[in-house]
């Protein structure tokens, strides 16, 4: 017998109800204008703090980003270390910001292997914006699209579920943002046109949107042009078009 999905279709909406970025291009972006890469990573965060602003304003609730990836340790050291105390910089200076505009931070991936400061940094962090709705800002960190699937699956495992109860809903409930509605719209600036490994199972329907825009110079004008492409698709889930148009 034929296996049939039993995920219910989400409402469709002028307003992505949940937009996922990776952020690429910070390091070209520098070296473009003959500067370190930090000072790349460095504006970047200027581009996110816009883009964050940008997305309350128009009522997008849930804005998640990848800002390191579990691959992301083979960089150079270095780099890495800046990487690592621009998050933390980060933490300490924004955070009280996005509280004060009734935004919800968090943070999902392995957060084992960042220091014992920026893990504290972390708890308080969401800890203090937990009852924030305006919207939802995620930050995937030393995070994997497979490493969430492997970690989900564990955690299914040790609930002692029976292989035969065994589901895509059951399996779902363990992801790291099992709580959040999945990505309505992607977005990759820096002209790379993969995934990357993120979010590997919430993009199963998502509408893709690549930009040539550098993370640096992506704002408000950038994100409306995805937000415009967004609008143009036709999300069936596996309907034909005059599905689609019967239930709209």
């Amino acid at each position: 017998m034929a296996t049939r999905s039993k995920q219910a279709i989400p409402a469709s909406a002028d307003v992505p109800r949940h937009i996922a970025i990776i952020m690429d291009g910070n390091g070209r972006w520098a070296k473009r204008r003959l500067m370190p890469r930090v000072a790349g990573h460095r504006k970047g965060v200027e581009a996110l703090r816009g883009v964050i602003r940008a997305c309350a304003e128009r009522g997008v609730p849930h804005l998640t980003v990848f800002a390191f990836s579990s691959e992301n340790w083979r960089r150079p050291q270095e780099e890495v270390s800046l990487l690592m105390e621009l998050f933390m910089r980060a933490l300490e200076n924004e955070v009280a910001r996005l509280h004060e505009n009734g935004i919800r931070f968090r943070v999902v991936g392995d957060l084992s292997g960042f220091s014992e400061r920026i893990q504290s940094l972390i708890r308080d962090a969401e800890a203090l914006t937990h009852n924030n709705a305006r919207l939802t800002f995620t930050v995937a960190a030393n995070y994997g699209g497979r490493w969430d699937i492997v970690q989900a699956v564990k955690k299914l495992m040790a609930s002692g579920v029976a292989p035969q109860a065994v589901s895509e809903a059951a399996l779902a409930q363990h992801l790291s943002m099992a709580d959040l509605p999945e990505p309505d719209l992607f977005i990759r600036t820096g002209g790379e046109q993969r995934i990357s490994n993120f979010l590997l199972w919430q993009l199963a329907y998502t509408e893709l949107h690549f930009t040539n825009v550098l993370w640096p110079d992506f704002d408000a004008v950038a994100l409306d042009a995805a937000i415009a492409s967004y609008r143009t698709r036709e999300r069936r889930f596996g309907r034909t078009s005059e599905q689609v148009s019967a239930a709209s």
